[in-house]
């Protein structure tokens, strides 16, 4: 702030909301009380490479400008940070993404935080940082004068996870299929649905998250940040519930994997720790699924804009369901209507990497008449139980590694724990000498073997375990 003609700018690479907070901050300074100065103003939000975006700058911008013109202590500043947006009256209002700026004020050694009193709870979150609920302006420049403690943080409910609405048991005739949503919950694996219209392959999918078991109180911090940036979560609770994500197939690839000219998450980000459903997989644009191959391979999304990249985590389980032809009966008696040229069509339209990343791949067959009138099978209940003591052994198994779930597992620590008897790998590798898998399908086949001895309890994976593991993965084995 220097003499000269009155003038408020603002710089640093920031987006047009970060431009506007000049008329905001004015506004809001005026109108609770405080002096103006009409003097040259910069604003320089540092470092100025680096793109800001948003509102939330203004309550920090509006503290410096009350330091810098003498009416709070510029000390008061030092060791505090300050997030939210400020209303034209002054009034500090929530912003998006609260979580991840007290994480981040708490790495770079900042000890107190002061927030919209909306968004409090969720900074509160975070350890180790002392953080403040402010309502408005005044409030907040009698908190640096010291005129007054801030507020204390709203408390946080503990959201349980919502009870499961579909349930298991309202299936009919697909015990095949359920029991591969049983072993892709087992292991976080990504599985694909092929079947005719009606059978129940979105059905199924929906079902999925009822068998997960609960978020860590590590992951539900991690969702809970991610819902946070993207707007999807209000900062009353900490999220327990697994994301569950079904996008439509118009999605573009920047919506499915993150883009954007400042890089926001997509839906694979969403999905994080949960699932990702994509009913009508092969009506997707095609440049679109290929951009997930490599988020289901290495577990997260890196954007590259100009001068800068980021990374988004993208550790989940697909469940895609399509049709096998463009009428969707092929293989259900003489009813599909398709000449070859349009089941080649067809079949293009997934690519073979693309297919090569699931790791179950089955059909759901039209059930019988008798299938449909016959009693209830099992509850989504009794299989979480089943799930939960698989997920248990995985977590046993893993400790201390940097994944939890046997489907991340690389082909060295499944080596390593000498789980896997002899007949087994002589069936798996005779099944690569056929073709019947590639190199990446061969340690698939192996994750999905484990899961299945850890569903029956077995600390070996033997050779039925592969072979059933094998028969999960339709595709290959057809060619067998």
């Amino acid at each position: 702030m220097r003499p000269g003609l009155p003038c408020f700018s603002i710089v640093g690479l920031g987006d047009a909301a970060v431009r506007e907070s000049r008329e905001r901050v004015r506004a809001a300074l005026l109108n609770s009380g405080f002096e103006f100065p009409l003097r040259r103003i910069v604003a320089n939000l540092a470092p100025a490479s680096l793109r800001k975006a948003g509102p939330a700058f203004d309550s920090a911008i509006a503290a410096a400008l009350l330091a810098a013109s003498e009416q709070v202590p510029l000390l008061s500043l030092e060791g505090t940070a300050i997030f939210g947006e400020l209303s034209l009256g002054g009034e500090l209002k929530g912003t998006r993404g609260t979580l991840a700026a007290a994480e981040g004020a708490r790495v770079c050694g900042v000890a107190r935080f002061l927030v919209a009193e909306a968004r409090s709870g969720e900074a509160a979150l975070v350890s180790g940082l002392r953080v403040g609920a402010i309502r408005d302006l005044r409030e907040l420049a009698a908190v640096l004068n010291e005129d007054r403690e801030p507020r204390s943080p709203l408390p946080v409910n503990e959201a349980s996870p919502a009870s499961a609405s579909h349930d298991l048991a309202d299936v009919r005739g697909q015990k095949g299929a359920v029991e591969a949503l049983v072993v892709a919950a087992a292991g976080g694996h990504n599985l694909l649905i092929e079947g005719p219209p009606g059978v129940g392959k979105t059905m199924l999918a929906r079902r999925l998250p009822g068998l997960l078991p609960n978020l860590s109180e590590d992951e539900a911090l991690e969702v809970t940040r991610i819902q946070s940036i993207a707007g999807l979560h209000d900062g009353e609770f900490l999220v327990r519930e697994r994301p569950f994500r079904a996008p439509h197939h118009t999605i573009s690839a920047a919506g499915l994997v993150g883009g954007g000219s400042i890089p926001l998450p997509g839906e694979v980000t969403l999905a994080h720790r949960g699932v990702l459903f994509l009913d009508e997989l092969s009506e997707f644009p095609r440049h679109s699924l290929n951009a997930l191959r490599q988020p289901l391979e290495d577990g997260e999304v890196t954007i590259v804009r100009g001068n800068s990249s980021v990374r988004f985590p993208a550790r989940l389980s697909v469940v895609a369901a399509t049709n096998p032809c463009p009428c969707g009966y092929a293989g259900d008696g003489d009813r599909c209507q398709c000449d070859e040229r349009a089941l080649n069509a067809h079949a293009r339209r997934l690519s073979g990497p693309l297919l090569d990343r699931f790791d179950l791949l089955i059909q759901a067959q039209r059930p019988d008449r008798s299938d449909l009138e016959a009693a209830a099978g099992p509850t989504t209940e009794e299989l979480r139980q089943r799930v939960q003591g698989a997920r248990e052994m995985a977590t046993e198994r893993w400790a201390g590694q940097p994944f939890a779930v046997n489907a991340d597992a690389s082909e060295a620590s499944l080596s390593a724990e000498g789980c896997f008897a002899a007949d087994g790998l002589v069936l798996l590798g005779r099944a690569y000498e056929k073709g019947m898998i590639a190199p990446r399908g061969r340690v698939r086949v192996m994750r999905v073997a484990r899961t299945l001895a850890d569903l029956a309890g077995a600390a070996t994976v033997d050779s039925g375990h592969i072979a059933h593991a094998l028969s999960l993965r339709l595709r290959s084995a057809e060619h067998e």
